[in-house]
């Protein structure tokens, strides 16, 4: 996939089409998806505080919790944090919930 390089990476906390488009989602290893963020940087979408932190954690960053409302651009590179399994309805985790449940991390491009 080519990214655009004057977009930063768009940081997430699931994988959500932002806007109509195509998009590729695909596994990334953690020292990846590090790399990509130190190479481009990023935005954080991340809307919980306990995925900011792991994220910080993971990408030796200092990932804010930002809800804001963002759109993927065209050629626009996204990590997504991915939880293992769904959490019932109206349950907000807190980090050690997260790290018992288990994630993974997915880069998502917007195709066009």
């Amino acid at each position: 996939m080519n990214h655009d390089m004057r977009l930063p990476v768009v940081l997430f906390n699931g994988t959500v089409a932002t806007t109509n488009g195509l998009y590729s989602i695909q596994n990334i290893d953690f020292a990846d998806a590090k790399a990509f963020v130190k190479k481009y940087g990023y935005v954080s979408a991340i809307g919980h505080l306990a995925t900011a932190e792991i994220m910080s954690e993971l990408l030796e960053e200092t990932i804010p919790m930002n809800r804001i409302q963002f759109y993927q651009q065209v050629g626009q590179m996204a990590i997504v944090f991915k939880l293992n399994k769904r959490p019932p309805e109206g349950i907000v985790l807190n980090k050690e919930q997260i790290k018992n449940i288990g994630y993974s991390l997915k880069v998502m491009h917007r195709l066009e």
